[in-house]
């Protein structure tokens, strides 16, 4: 259904992922055809790879952490610009088995940029590590069709 509407309205999508580390892109390159909307991919685990590839400020993250909205806005519009693409998804968050920046595990931030907007979506999940991963990159999904099937 996403790749139907992108192709449909000649959009090109992005993405930079942390906690989910490539499966969102997994899931987008699974439908043959994906090449004509899906620009790449940046997966952008460290704090580091935020920093230089995406252009997240040092102090932003010395004062909220990388787990936070603000951070998974930044990344979204980071990839968007980056990859020179119509709309940019990420994931940022805590997949455990430990807590983080004083914040429990299932902690989880999915943003969106497109040209005229930015959204972030706070998300709480639980379960094992693979299942927090897997719940997040569904939830980015989910979040990308609404924009989709909503704003534009």
């Amino acid at each position: 259904m996403i790749g139907r509407i992108l192709r449909e309205k000649g959009l090109t999508l992005a993405c930079a992922e942390s906690i989910t580390g490539g499966l969102i892109s997994d899931r987008i390159t699974d439908i043959p055809g994906s090449s004509k909307y899906f620009k790449g991919s940046i997966v952008c685990y460290s704090v580091q790879a935020k920093i230089d590839l995406l252009s997240i400020p040092e102090p932003l993250i010395r004062e909220r952490g990388v787990i936070c909205p603000e951070v998974a806005a930044r990344m979204a519009e980071g990839v968007r610009e980056r990859m020179g693409s119509d709309i940019g998804l990420s994931t940022t968050g805590l997949a455990g088995p430990e807590g983080s920046e004083g914040k429990p595990v299932g902690t989880v931030f999915v943003g969106l940029s497109a040209s005229n907007s930015t959204l972030v979506k706070a998300l709480s999940l639980k379960g094992e590590r693979r299942a927090i991963k897997e719940a997040a990159c569904e939830a980015a999904l989910d979040l990308l069709l609404s924009f989709l099937e909503e704003r534009l």
